[in-house]
């Protein structure tokens, strides 16, 4: 049997096979980053998947960045959600949804008019945005954090994992790289704080442990999961030693019992990201490095991992699954349609059946 399609529990979360929907921004929520229906449908299609991760998903105003976004603080948010969970589950697939906080990598043409930019330290991010207002435009100059603006995030999250239990998801994901607002904390270059959540590594990475366990004390850890990619370096982070604050982050949150640990390849040659999570995360993993389905198998299969996630993909192929099981080519996606609003280059994907018939017309 194709190890990709044996069943899998990971904490709370049962799995039918091993084949995961990675997170992936598509730009279709409203402008009130509530989902749309064709959200609904879009997930829908992909519901064969072993677990959908959803997109990032900001747990409060002060967390958007990006234009179209989702969030999920909102009872609008949380009821378009559930329309997005009811289909998936209706097809019997497991869908959790990823929280990400943009912090300091937004633009002000695309948070609400009483929200806040706010960051570690008050360093702007030397990248820019689009905006469906003005087009590309700067980060924002954001706001040091207080201690009590850590606390009201780090409140932020576990709130917004109550509302996702709320809105029907199996579980939750933390965002914990890609310069957002946990990979602020544990960057050199933004974050110059001279407290508990500055300086040593370990001070560094405290933030995000504490998103972690207080998610993990709202819905349980068995439906919570970690993604974490060492030595990112997108929207400006900066870390002269990924491999200690890898390590760091570990130590500090494998005793939780976390559902997985979604890694992503290494972006430097100083950490084997796959080898040390293995060693050093006693739970699941879920790795992602742009794998064909012959070298997802081969993770499996040398025990490397225990699921595998895939990305472009699962765009272009909703019935990813299916192809993957029956050995059918995939087909290509179009990268001009990734982040414009609407169904083209989103739900107008066919399935391999449904391509062929149209085909023979």
């Amino acid at each position: 049997m194709n190890p990709l399609l044996k069943p899998l529990q990971l904490g709370e979360l049962v799995l039918k096979n091993r084949i995961v929907m990675a997170p992936m921004t598509r730009s279709r929520a409203d402008q009130e980053a509530v989902p749309t229906p064709i959200m609904t449908d879009y997930y829908a299609q992909r519901a064969s998947a072993g677990l959908i991760v959803t997109e990032g998903t900001s747990p409060s105003a002060d967390g958007l960045g990006y234009c179209r976004t989702p969030a999920i603080y909102s009872d609008a948010q949380i009821a378009a959600w559930k329309s997005v969970t009811d289909a998936v589950h209706a097809k019997g697939g497991c869908i959790v949804v990823q929280l990400m906080h943009c912090g300091r990598v937004a633009s002000r043409h695309n948070k609400p008019a009483a929200s806040r930019t706010l960051a570690p330290s008050a360093i702007k991010a030397d990248t820019e945005l689009f905006t469906d207002a003005v087009g590309m435009a700067p980060t924002e100059l954001p706001e040091a954090m207080t201690l009590d603006d850590i606390q009201q995030v780090v409140a932020d999250y576990r709130q917004a994992a109550l509302n996702a239990r709320a809105a029907g998801f199996d579980g939750v994901e933390l965002h914990c790289t890609s310069g957002y607002l946990p990979m602020q904390f544990m960057s050199e270059n933004a974050n110059q704080r001279t407290d508990a959540y500055g300086g040593s590594v370990a001070n560094r990475v405290r933030f995000a442990c504490e998103v972690l366990a207080a998610m993990a004390d709202a819905v349980g850890p068995g439906r919570v999961g970690l993604r974490f990619c060492p030595g990112n370096k997108f929207n400006d982070i900066a870390d002269s030693d990924p491999a200690a604050t890898f390590h760091a982050l570990l130590d500090g949150v494998s005793h939780m019992g976390l559902a997985y640990l979604h890694i992503m390849k290494a972006h430097t040659r100083k950490v084997d990201a796959f080898a040390e999570a293995r060693e050093r995360f006693p739970g699941a993993l879920i790795v992602n490095d742009g794998f064909e389905p012959d070298t997802a198998i081969d993770m499996l299969a040398s025990e490397q991992a225990d699921a595998v996630s895939f990305g472009r993909h699962f765009i272009a192929n909703p019935d990813l699954v299916e192809r993957i099981r029956d050995e059918l080519p995939l087909s290509a996606f179009d990268r001009k349609t990734l982040y414009s609003p609407g169904p083209e280059g989103y739900t107008d994907y066919p399935q391999h059946s449904n391509k062929t018939v149209e085909e023979n017309a």
